[in-house]
Parts: structure tokens; C-alpha cells; sequence
């Protein structure tokens, strides 16, 4: 099937507008918070860290719930619920930034809330085009999804930066939580394609059990999640907190470090292209081989070099993290049972998010006590050592997807 017939599916469409829209606020998002914190009277890379690690632990804490959730009462009300909780929060932190301050306990909860409909929404979503497509799409579907979704990354990251250097962080903050409001109105109202699982006597901890027997089953997905857990550590340390911090010491400040992530996004959009039609009889191999990029990357910001050789690396990894999302994701659709999808892939974004608010928290002190170069090669270096660890696992360099026919 040519990828435009993918439109022809039921409720697609709406589906794509809906995490269009929510991802033009993700664009905007990381470059709005980050500088608007570092703008408070009190902001540093320490209060910057302390709230993004605490949207990640919330996230971690409720992700196994979240799987349960959605596989017991349906992966598209999960997706919307999490989507329009969310945007309250975020509301509520608008407000407060309009004042010109806001207090650390208000991003705190804030953010908080944010992480627990973040571990509600990683696991649903999971499960959301498993519902609306044939598994012979689901490779292609989600090369489209990840097309328009990152196209939206990089027109919100380039408009994010624009308006928080010329209107401040609070009005890209307000399109941001809005555009979580407008994507969860969208997702309900196709909320029945999904429908609530079969309804069993089993506990939420019964369910969670077998969710969690299901994950250790695949030595793929274990060693794949405890490796890159170690890869997002060294990523959200360069690229959430010293990043910005480049920004502002070397560059243009926001202006600067959204180029760079329009760049990562503009690399994402390139990986979807190429996800619609990859095959690959290894996938799990040339998915590591290429992610040797990300050290690439964090290497490029030690000394620094200029930000449009910056910005390259940073277009490199996003193919490389698009071409993952991609990939894997088809990969645990394809081999996990269906009926215990969103369970496995909670344990897939706790283990993978695991180790993010460690890379937050230690990037500040680190760089103080050693530099922020010295910083970044090391993340370099131990980066690309957990990428030869991971090529030396046969379970990881051997993986192969099940065959599905392919119809004409």
C-alpha cells in the first residue's frame, strides 16, 4: 500500500492531527521551560535540573499503573485523559510565570502532574495504532505518525525560540499547555476504537506481575531498555541542562538552542522518511551502529564547536532516535502479545526513562566541579562505551522482527 492509502483507515486522520498539534507544544516546550527557569531571580542549573528530574521520577513512579490503565479500560481514553489533565497543570504554571516569579513548589507540582500523565500516556499510546491499523501497516503508520509528529517538533522549536527571545518564555509556555487541551478534545472523540480490555478477577498487582513476566521473557527488550537508559541519562544531561547553558555562555541564548533542536527535529523528520521503508534483517545491530551519533553530539558541544556543526550532530541523532522509536516500537507490536502491550511497554518507559533525572541532576554540580566541556566529554566517551556493550550482546546484535505479509 502506497502511504497516502494509510489515510484511508478510520480515524486516522484525527489521530495525526491530534499529535500534530500536541507535538508543536513539545517543540516549544523544553526551550520555554528551560529558559524561563534560568531567567527566574532564583533560576539556575540546579532548579532547572530538580524540575525536569522531577517530571521524570513521577513519570517512572506511575508508568506501571499507566500500562494497567490503559490495557484494562482502553489506550485512546487513557492517551486523552493524560493529554487534558496535563494541560491544567500547565495552565496553572502559566499564570504563575506571568507574574514575572514563580515559586519552586509550583513548578515542582506542576511538573509533578505532568510526569504522572506522562507515565499514563507512554504505555496507552503504545497501543493506540495496534487499534486503528493492521499489523502489515504498523511500521508505515508509525513512520507517518512520527513524520507529522516531528515536522510539528521543528516548526514549534523554531517558533519556540522566536517567541521566548522576543515575547518571553510565558507566551510559549500558554501554546504549549493549550495544545495539550485541543490534542485530548480530538482523541475523544474516536475514544471507542478502542475499546476497555476483557474484564478479568485479577488485582492491579496480579496484572502487573504478569506484565512484568511478559517483559523479562524478551532478553531483547531488557537488555535494549537497560542500555539506553544509560544512553538518556548522558542525553538529558547534554542536551536538557549544558545545552542551554552553552547557549547562553557561547551563542544567542534561546535563539541559539533552537536551532539546534530544530535541527534534532529536522533529524527526526528525515528518520521518519526513512522508516517507511527500511527493512533491515538486523535492526537491533544498525540501530546501535548509529547511535554512536549521540556521542558525536555530545562531543561537539565540549569545546564547543560552531553551533551550525552543533546543530549537524544534533540532525544526526534525531535520525538515529526516530529510526529507534520507529523500529522498536513495530518490533514490541509485533513480537509482545497483544493483550499485554501497554503493560510491557510501561516497564519499557520506566526502565528507558530510569536513569533521566540522574543525568538532570548530577549535569549541574558536575560541570561545576570539573567544567562543562570536561562534562560533555565525558558523557561522549561513556556514551559510546555503552554502545559497544550493548553490539557485544548476541540477544541484541542477532534480533530479528517476525515476517508479516505484506499485502499489494
Amino acid at each position: 500500500m502506497h502511504f497516502t492509502g494509510l489515510f484511508n483507515f478510520p480515524y486516522i486522520k484525527r489521530f495525526y492531527f491530534a499529535r500534530f498539534i500536541s507535538n508543536f507544544g513539545n517543540g516549544m516546550s523544553p526551550i520555554a521551560l528551560a529558559f524561563g527557569i534560568l531567567n527566574l531571580p532564583k533560576g539556575d542549573a540546579n532548579m532547572l535540573g530538580l524540575v525536569l528530574g522531577s517530571t521524570t521520577v513521577a513519570m517512572l513512579i506511575m508508568s506501571p499503573f499507566g500500562g494497567v490503565l490503559a490495557d484494562k479500560f482502553g489506550r485512546i481514553r487513557a492517551v486523552a485523559f493524560a493529554d487534558l489533565v496535563a494541560s491544567a497543570g500547565l495552565f496553572v504554571q502559566v499564570a504563575f510565570f506571568a507574574t514575572g516569579d514563580v515559586p519552586l513548589i509550583v513548578l515542582l507540582i506542576v511538573n509533578i502532574n505532568f510526569g504522572l500523565m506522562w507515565g499514563i500516556f507512554w504505555p496507552a499510546m503504545s497501543g493506540v495504532l495496534p487499534a486503528l491499523v493492521p499489523d502489515e501497516h504498523l511500521q508505515s503508520t508509525n513512520s507517518v505518525n512520527n513524520f507529522f509528529s516531528n515536522g510539528a517538533i521543528i516548526l514549534g522549536a523554531a517558533v519556540g525560540g522566536i517567541i521566548v527571545a522576543g515575547w518571553g518564555a510565558t507566551w510559549a509556555l500558554a501554546i504549549d499547555a493549550a495544545t495539550f487541551t485541543i490534542g485530548g478534545i480530538v482523541l475523544l472523540t474516536f475514544r471507542h476504537a478502542s475499546p476497555a480490555g476483557v474484564k478479568t478477577e485479577n488485582s492491579m498487582f496480579d496484572d502487573l506481575i504478569h506484565g512484568w513476566k511478559i517483559f523479562i521473557s524478551f532478553r531483547w527488550i531488557v537488555i535494549g531498555v537497560l542500555g539506553f537508559s544509560f544512553v538518556i541519562l548522558a542525553w538529558a544531561a547534554g542536551e536538557n541542562i549544558l545545552g542551554p547553558l552553552i547557549a547562553l555562555k557561547e551563542f544567542n541564548g534561546a535563539k541559539s538552542w533552537s536551532l539546534v533542536l530544530a535541527f534534532e527535529g529536522i533529524g527526526l523528520l528525515i528518520g521518519s522518511v526513512i522508516g517507511l521503508k527500511i527493512k533491515l534483517k538486523y535492526p537491533l545491530r544498525f540501530l546501535l551502529i548509529i547511535s554512536f551519533s549521540i556521542s558525536l553530539y555530545m562531543w561537539s558541544m565540549a569545546k564547543p564547536q560552531s553551533i551550525w556543526f552543533i546543530a549537524f550532530c544534533a540532525l544526526l541523532w534525531g535520525i538515529t532516535l526516530d529510526l529507534w522509536i520507529t523500529i522498536w516500537s513495530t518490533a514490541m507490536a509485533r513480537e509482545v502479545p497483544r493483550e499485554a502491550l501497554s503493560r510491557v511497554s510501561s516497564f519499557d518507559a520506566m526502565g528507558t526513562m530510569l536513569l533521566r533525572p540522574v543525568g538532570l541532576a548530577i549535569a549541574g554540580p558536575l560541570s561545576m566541579a570539573i567544567g562543562i566541556s570536561n562534562t560533555l566529554y565525558f558523557l561522549a566517551i561513556f556514551s559510546a562505551v555503552l554502545i559497544f556493550a550493548m553490539l557485544a550482546t548476541p540477544a541484541m546484535r542477532n534480533m530479528q522482527i517476525s515476517d508479516v505479509k505484506e499485502p499489494d
